[in-house]
């Protein structure tokens, strides 16, 4: 998984009724577009460092 600033991560639920959540790529703290990522998740507001899962996928702005 590679991502750039500004990217979009969403992480597709594991349950049925488990909501979709989106997150701004902030900054990108691996080698070459890898994990970790500072990212500010859309739902509550708030930054973290992540490392997502195979749950998890970009879409980078220029798709959008």
């Amino acid at each position: 998984m590679k991502a750039k600033p500004g990217d979009r991560l969403v992480i597709h639920g594991h349950r049925v009724g488990t909501p979709v959540r989106e997150a701004r790529v902030l900054e990108v703290r691996g080698t070459a577009g890898e994990p970790p990522y500072i990212v500010h998740w859309l739902d509550n507001d708030q930054e973290s460092l992540f490392f997502p899962g195979p749950d998890a996928s970009i879409e980078s702005k220029r798709s959008r």
